[in-house]
C-alpha cells in the first residue's frame, strides 16, 4: 500500500514539472516602452544636463531677499500673476517705523517752524513793547531831570529850604532814569536787529538734521512695501500671512535652509535653459555660430529645439543640480544659456532637463 502511494506521487510530481515546464516557456511579448529613451538627434553631439529658469538677458531668476525683518501681513500678488514695474507684492508688519518715522517728520516741521519764527524777527509786537519801553524810560528821565533841577535851583536859593540829601537823592534818581535810558535804547535796538546770525545758522542746521533723518527714516519705511523691481511674472512666493523674514530670506521646514522671499522670473512667453557641460568636453563645445541643440524632458517624448543665447564663461564646481556642497571628484562644469518658445509645452522653471549640443 506504502509503494503504490509513493508511486502515486511520484507520477503527479512528473506531471507537475511537466506542466511548469510548458507554462513557463511560453514566451511572452515584451511590453512597449512608456516612451522612447533619450537619444541624440546629431550624429556627434555633447550630452549635458540643463535646467529650465526664465529667459534673463542676464544671470537667472530674480530672488527678492529682504532688507527689513518683519512679519508678513499682507501678500498682494499670487503665483503665476504677472506683475508689471512698481507693483505691490508683500508688505511687512511697520507700525514700528511708521510711528518713528512720523516722531521725525513733526520733529522737523517743528524745528522749521522755529527757524521761520528766528528769521521774522524782530515781531512787530515785540518791537512795539520795547519801543514802548524807551518812550516810558524817556519820560521818567524828563521827570527825574525837572525834580534834580528843582532840588538844586532850591538848595542854591536857601540851602535851609531843602537838605542836601534831597538834593544828593533827586540827583541819584536822575543818573538812574539816564541809565534805564539807555537799558531800554539798547534793549529796543537789540530787539530791532532780529534774531542772532548764529542762532539762525544753528537752527538751520538742526532743521535739516531732523530733515534728512526724517528722509532716511522714511526710505527704510518704504522697505517694509515690496514692489516689483521689473516687469515679470510670480514664480513662487516662500512666505504666508503671519510667517517672519529676515534679510536671508525664509525658513523652510522640509529643506532647512533659507529660501528667498518672492522668485520673480519673466514673461513665459519663451524660457531659457541653462546646461552644464563637463570640464573635459569644453574642448568639443561648438563655437557660438555653429551651435544647435536640442532639450529632451525626463519620462516624456517631447524634444524642443534650442537657440543658442550665450556661454556664462565662468567654470564652477557642478552643484548646482545636486545642490551638493561637498563633492567626492572635483567635477566642474561650464554653464551654456539656451532659450526656446515655450507655446503649450509643459514645461516649468526649475524642470531638470537633458540636452543634447551638435554642430550644424
Amino acid at each position: 500500500m506504502r509503494n503504490k502511494i509513493l508511486f502515486g506521487l511520484a507520477i503527479l510530481g512528473v506531471l507537475a514539472g511537466l506542466v511548469a515546464a510548458y507554462v513557463f516557456g511560453i514566451e511572452r511579448k515584451a511590453q512597449p516602452p512608456v516612451f522612447k529613451p533619450v537619444s541624440s538627434p546629431y550624429n556627434s553631439a555633447i550630452f549635458a544636463n540643463g535646467i529650465i529658469e526664465s529667459d534673463q538677458p542676464s544671470g537667472e531668476n530674480l530672488n527678492i531677499y529682504p532688507e527689513v525683518s518683519g512679519q508678513v501681513t499682507q501678500i498682494l500678488v499670487h503665483e503665476d500673476q504677472k506683475v508689471t514695474a512698481g507693483t505691490p507684492m508683500l508688505i511687512l508688519d511697520d507700525s514700528v517705523p511708521r510711528a518713528a518715522t512720523e516722531q521725525l517728520r513733526l520733529q522737523s516741521e517743528a524745528a522749521f517752524e522755529l527757524l521761520k519764527e528766528l528769521k521774522a524777527q524782530p515781531r512787530k509786537q515785540t518791537l512795539d513793547i520795547a519801543r514802548a519801553q524807551v518812550e516810558l524810560a524817556d519820560a521818567n528821565l524828563k521827570v527825574a531831570r525837572e525834580q534834580a533841577d528843582k532840588r538844586r535851583a532850591a538848595y542854591a536859593l536857601d540851602p535851609r529850604s531843602v537838605s542836601k540829601d534831597v538834593v544828593d537823592t533827586a540827583e541819584g534818581a536822575f543818573h538812574q532814569a539816564q541809565a534805564a535810558l539807555e537799558l531800554a535804547q539798547k534793549q529796543f535796538d537789540l530787539t530791532k536787529a532780529g534774531a542772532w546770525s548764529y542762532d539762525i545758522a544753528n537752527q538751520e542746521k538742526q532743521y535739516r538734521s531732523l530733515q534728512e533723518a526724517f528722509k532716511s527714516s522714511d526710505a527704510l519705511l518704504q522697505k517694509y512695501s515690496f514692489r516689483a523691481p521689473v516687469d515679470g511674472v510670480v514664480l513662487a512666493i516662500n512666505a504666508a500671512v503671519g510667517s517672519y523674514v529676515s534679510s536671508l530670506g525664509t525658513y523652510n521646514t522640509y529643506t532647512q535652509a533659507q529660501d528667498p522671499m518672492l522668485v520673480l522670473g519673466t514673461p513665459q512667453d519663451h524660457l531659457a535653459v541653462r546646461c552644464y557641460v563637463d570640464e573635459i568636453l569644453i574642448p568639443r563645445l561648438p563655437s557660438a555660430w555653429h551651435i544647435v541643440a536640442q532639450m529632451s524632458v525626463q519620462g516624456t517624448d517631447i524634444k524642443i529645439p534650442l537657440e543658442f543665447v550665450r556661454v556664462q564663461p565662468y567654470v564652477s564646481p557642478k552643484i548646482e543640480l545636486s545642490n551638493q556642497r561637498q563633492e567626492q571628484v572635483d567635477l566642474r562644469v561650464l554653464p551654456v544659456i539656451f532659450r526656446f518658445e515655450k507655446k503649450d509645452a509643459p514645461v516649468y522653471p526649475g524642470q531638470l532637463v537633458d540636452v543634447y549640443i551638435g554642430q550644424k
